[in-house]
């Protein structure tokens, strides 16, 4: 290795810390809470934040506050820091594992050859500001870029090679395991739309809903060859543990393997998968959302163990369409949904993912009263529900680290108070 002793000794405290708090008692307590959760059971709603951004972490983490001075070492020591910071400022329901990831180096497949049509981004001059996509799917005979026959590929020397670098950095102090794909996410319709445009697109459903079918049915194809090589190439991983749901939760569960797994060879059916089309607003019927987003995830949810639903668009109104998807356990509802109708749309049937509207933490000033409101509308319009809190999709709290410990505090207390 090039990195220094020093760099070595950084990296190793850290991750004996990591070690420290993957021991303690309460991580096995939280595995234990998310697995009733997953089981349906009305228990404490977990909280968890999820789904931080380069721009907060930096917030939280500076970059300046690094001292590994070789990069590999640095990119572990952040990853570390981020590990202990969520344990010991966040003090939410996440679980600490002690585990190092080495990915596979899987290429090929779907998600990473981007169906063979590239992204266009239009960025704005702003360091941390929105950008658009650009369409390049302009004329209907585009379909054909769409590449449906995937051929997915393993590179195992590189894998190994990454196995043994960070075996070698952490001399054991954590293990490190060689992990396949233990959790799938599906979006048809958001994949389209990111080639063909927004407003574009809507035009389209209504007058060429003929020609959308196709090119969503090409991105179908293209998922399920994916999915399906994958398997057969033994690149899956257990997906029962601390899996990240997409938008909500943990995959710990003791449904998943099927009850006729032989122990060694993970399928399909043995772990999670997800399926979203966040650009389908309120205004899209239930109908077309069925037609163009649903029907076309189904074929790809049921090949698997246990399925989620949704992420930021409002299903409070499609509940009846989505209540349609095979082995579904889990509905993500957005900020923009009406608490109450969405509460009794999930009843007990799922696990109920709600999600606090960001801005709260995120405004020019800080009001931890409006965020104790704000929950407690939440957890008594839910106090039916099988319910988790999933604060997500943050991209600043002003520079002021503590606003995130504080609405895990209260979020925690309030959560007690409706066990």
């Amino acid at each position: 290795m090039a990195a220094s002793e020093n760099d070595i000794s950084i990296v190793r405290r850290l991750a004996e810390r990591v070690a420290e708090i993957a021991a303690l008692p309460v991580q096995a307590q939280k595995r234990e809470l998310w697995r009733r959760v997953n089981r349906l059971e009305r228990v404490r709603p977990p909280i968890h934040i999820q789904a931080l951004d380069w721009n907060i972490w930096e917030e939280l983490i500076p970059t300046a506050t690094l001292t590994a001075t070789d990069s590999f070492c640095r990119s572990q020591e952040r990853e570390l820091r981020k590990r202990i910071y969520a344990f010991e400022e966040f003090g939410d329901d996440r679980v600490e594992d002690g585990v190092v990831a080495c990915p596979i180096s899987i290429g090929g497949d779907s998600w990473a050859t981007g169906f063979g049509v590239p992204r266009q981004l239009e960025h704005p001059q702003e360091a941390s500001g929105a950008y658009a996509f650009v369409p390049v799917i302009l004329a209907e005979a585009d379909l054909e870029k769409i590449q449906a026959e995937p051929v997915v590929t393993v590179d195992w020397a590189d894998t190994e090679r990454r196995y043994q670098q960070l075996s070698d950095l952490y001399g054991g102090i954590l293990p490190v395991r060689q992990v396949g794909r233990s959790f799938f996410w599906f979006y048809p319709m958001d994949q389209f739309i990111v080639w063909r445009g927004i407003e574009q697109t809507f035009v389209d459903l209504l007058e060429r809903p003929r020609w959308i079918h196709a090119c969503l049915e090409r991105i179908t194809q293209g998922y399920l060859r994916s999915v399906e090589q994958i398997e057969a190439l033994g690149l899956l991983s257990p997906g029962n543990g601390n899996t990240m749901l997409g938008s909500g939760g943990y995959g710990w569960t003791d449904e998943l393997p099927q009850p006729d797994s032989d122990g060694t060879h993970v399928r399909l059916k043995d772990i999670w998968a997800r399926a979203a089309t966040q650009i389908f607003t309120e205004g899209i019927s239930p109908a077309m959302h069925e037609e163009f987003a649903v029907r076309y995830e189904t074929r790809l949810l049921e090949r698997f163990g246990l399925s989620c639903y949704g992420c930021c668009e409002p299903l409070d109104r499609k509940m009846d369409i989505v209540r349609t998807i095979p082995n579904l356990r889990r509905v993500s509802m957005s900020p923009w949904v009406n608490l109450e109708r969405a509460a009794a749309a999930v009843g007990r049937d799922y696990v109920y993912t709600h999600k606090p509207n960001p801005s709260i933490v995120g405004m020019e000033q800080w009001h931890p009263d409006l965020a104790r409101a704000q929950l407690r509308e939440a957890f008594e319009k839910t106090r039916q529900n099988v319910v988790e809190v999933n604060l997500q999709d943050l991209h600043t709290v002003r520079n002021e680290p503590r606003r995130l410990t504080e609405w895990t505090r209260i979020a925690l207390e309030l959560a007690a108070e409706y066990a």
